[in-house]
């Protein structure tokens, strides 16, 4: 996740902002991924929802991912901690994978560590954006 250039958008980053602010009042998250999906938000370049490129990942997307070691395909969707569904395969930002999406593109690939180890993604498609889409407020 280090090094890379992400972007997001003006709504998408003071909606997280806010999540930041209330999870550290709170405290009830593991610091560590909140303090992860801050870094990420700092490297950002902030762009206009209308005007962030259709192949950025942004909240609310829906994107296909290929497992590059096993080879196996899978569809998530990155939304906000209170519309988490693993049935739905709908992933929180404050996931580990979800802070990892955010700002990537089509075509990147993504390397993070899960509990499990080190896992390596590639971006095959998004699926569904909703800025793409015109739905700049989801």
């Amino acid at each position: 996740m280090e090094g890379r250039r992400i972007y997001i958008t003006d709504y998408d980053i003071k909606r997280l902002n806010g999540l930041l602010e209330a999870d550290y009042k709170l405290d009830k998250r593991d610091k560590k991924y909140l303090m992860e999906l801050e870094n990420e938000l700092q490297q950002a370049e902030v762009m206009a929802s209308k005007k962030i490129p259709k192949k950025v990942i942004t909240m609310n997307s829906k994107v296909r991912l290929k497992d590059l070691d096993s080879g196996k395909e899978m569809v998530y969707s990155l939304v906000f901690p209170g519309q988490t569904d693993i049935s739905q395969n709908k992933i929180s930002i404050l996931s580990p994978l979800g802070t990892a999406l955010i700002g990537y593109r089509t075509g990147d690939s993504i390397e993070w560590k899960a509990p499990a180890g080190l896992r390596r993604l590639k971006v095959e498609e998004i699926v569904y954006q909703p800025e793409a889409a015109g739905d700049y407020h989801l």
